[in-house]
């Protein structure tokens, strides 16, 4: 169960990258920029800021919009483009296809970007698609928040290039308010990793309401100080441009704010 694929994206790793976004996450952060991601089954999303209310949907719709069995008639019929579904099912041909057409953009350093959600939930489907990649000399990265037995990373690892690694925080209690688990597994699986010979980059988010403070980030180096350093750590500063999704699915959204620059330099000096 797929939610997106971008092509030529340059933000998920090194070079220029095909991500393909997997459906379903057993994380639920307040933050969350991708909410269409969350949940492993199909769902309407209405972009009422599109819409001008023509009744199309509605009349073309067998079940009238109540009881949606996601024909995609409405989206098809839609003059604004307001109604989208979050979700398809893809086979690995049909992924590969798109992935093997990008290939030649990739250069030395580029390649394919698995995310999500949490890819590795489906991870007999992540390992067949990594394997597949890598017949075809693909390099390939797992972007994973490491909520999800060790196991799991072990059946991947030797298809895997690199990981683009989430660390949240690593108070525990501030990262089960936020987050909804607490984060022992989570370090506890980067550990392992760090303790083997993976690339790893680790991608921190910085939120004002959050872990944006002097001592958050030094206990993050102070973990890495223990136990190895990845490749590199990126500290990502909060954005809002998901925030129109929530709309979309009827959710309630959370309100959060970004670090300033000023202070967003201050926090990269404590890991330089």
């Amino acid at each position: 169960m797929i939610f997106d694929i971008q092509r030529g994206s340059l933000v998920d790793g090194p070079g220029v990258r095909t991500t393909v976004f997997f459906k379903g996450c057993n994380l639920r952060c307040a933050w969350c920029h991708n909410p269409e991601g969350q949940l492993f089954e199909k769902q309407m999303m209405h972009f009422k800021n599109k819409c001008i209310d023509c009744g199309k949907c509605e009349k073309i719709c067998p079940n009238s919009l109540k009881n949606c069995d996601f024909c995609e008639k409405c989206v098809t019929y839609c003059p604004q483009g307001a109604r989208e579904i979050s979700g398809k099912e893809l086979s690995i041909n049909e992924i590969m296809e798109i992935i093997l057409k990008d290939k030649d953009y990739y250069g030395e350093d580029g390649g394919v970007t698995f995310s999500g959600g949490e890819c590795m939930l489906q991870i007999d489907f992540l390992r067949s698609l990594l394997i597949e990649c890598k017949k075809n000399d693909i390099n390939t990265a797992v972007d994973t928040a490491g909520h999800i037995p060790y196991s799991y990373f072990e059946s991947i690892l030797p298809y895997v290039d690199m990981f683009l690694y989430d660390v949240k925080c690593i108070d525990s209690a501030l990262h089960n308010n936020f987050v909804g688990v607490d984060n022992s597994l989570i370090l506890e699986n980067l550990k392992k990793l760090l303790g083997g010979k993976c690339k790893i980059w680790v991608r921190i988010p910085v939120i004002e309401e959050f872990n944006a403070s002097n001592d958050e980030m030094q206990k993050i180096k102070a973990f890495f100080d223990e136990y190895g350093y990845p490749e590199k750590i990126e500290l990502l500063p909060y954005h809002a441009m998901g925030e129109h999704k929530y709309c979309a699915l009827g959710l309630d959204i959370l309100k959060f704010n970004a670090p300033s620059k000023e202070k967003l330099s201050k926090l990269k000096k404590i890991f330089k």
